[in-house]
């Protein structure tokens, strides 16, 4: 047990650091190449922060682990908007009042509900995932079509989330490889310890996806999260959820399903995915009322999540 613990921790560890580089280097190459900032945080960014959870689902979707696949992607939803989201509103009211958060709203409930409906046929196929990433590839187009036309600055700034990207082709050729060598590793580590540990409490595969791997591949939101708040800059921590839950489930997923259908574990059909819709409707009011979540909110998703950890268990 206590080795499924570690590799388990080791794993998200390295998906951490080793996500970290791969988007580095990403971002360095797409900057040395003269592509556009903007262009750069809606696409390279946006994938590049994914690759963890990615790289996660596909491994255990290999593995013969298909509810872990699954369980991480449901899993990581809810923490987003109840961990993710409860945390700083401990700290410091988060206020809603992105330009554009609303029809984000409107697409994220949209994927959501077109992904319940995929989980209910109990199996997600190579055709349903194919649908999944070009809804994703048309949500990018419209992003990078509307902030071109609404005048966007070009030098949009998104190393606030990263850190500073390197520029000298050697040491980002060297962040590309150690991010693509480390990412799988990693993810057949997180995999391996996830399914020992598993085996071990004698629940499914799904539940620790939904739970332990879950929380582990959110901790970098989490963090940037928090980091926000203390600073009293926590207006964009709904936006970045909202793209956050769409991304999960169109790339993630929909990428996982092309390489392999994916098996739904049953848990998830009665119960996850609802419990998933429920937070997507909860972040949906406060972006639609444009509600701050002060404390009482924070208290009131923390606690939610608290009592859902316990019912997978």
């Amino acid at each position: 047990m206590l080795f499924s613990l570690l590799l388990l921790a080791v794993g998200v560890t390295l998906l951490f650091f080793a996500g970290d580089i791969f988007v580095k280097g990403a971002v360095g190459l797409a900057e040395n190449l003269g592509i556009s900032p903007l262009i750069i945080g809606l696409t390279v960014v946006a994938f590049g922060t994914s690759a963890p959870e990615l790289f996660t689902s596909v491994q255990a979707a290999l593995s013969g682990a298909p509810g872990l696949a699954v369980g991480n992607v449901v899993g990581s939803n809810i923490a987003n908007v109840l961990l993710v989201l409860g945390v700083p509103a401990l700290i410091y009211p988060v206020i809603s009042n992105e330009k554009g958060l609303r029809r984000n709203l409107v697409a994220m409930l949209g994927t959501t509900a077109v992904f319940m409906w995929m989980l209910a046929g109990g199996v997600i196929t190579r055709l349903e995932g194919a649908a999944l990433f070009a809804g994703l590839c048309a949500f990018i187009a419209w992003q990078i079509y509307d902030a071109r036309s609404s005048g966007a600055p070009e030098n949009h700034d998104f190393h606030d989330d990263i850190g500073e990207a390197p520029h000298d082709r050697k040491r980002v050729i060297i962040y590309l490889v150690a991010g693509v060598v480390g990412l799988p590793i990693a993810a057949q580590l997180t995999v391996a310890g996830a399914v020992r540990i598993a085996e071990s409490f004698g629940v499914s595969d799904a539940a620790i996806g939904l739970t332990i791997v879950a929380i582990g591949t959110s901790l970098p939101e989490l963090a940037t999260s928090v980091a926000a708040a203390i600073k009293r800059q926590s207006t964009m921590a709904l936006g970045n959820i909202v793209g956050s839950n769409i991304f999960n489930i169109a790339c993630i997923m929909g990428l996982t399903a092309l390489i392999t259908p994916v098996a739904v574990d049953p848990r998830i059909i009665s119960v996850d995915m609802w419990v998933m819709l429920g937070a997507s409707l909860a972040l949906a009011l406060l972006g639609f009322l444009r509600l701050p979540a002060g404390k009482a909110v924070g208290g009131a998703m923390l606690a939610a999540f608290a009592g859902y950890i316990a019912t997978v268990f």
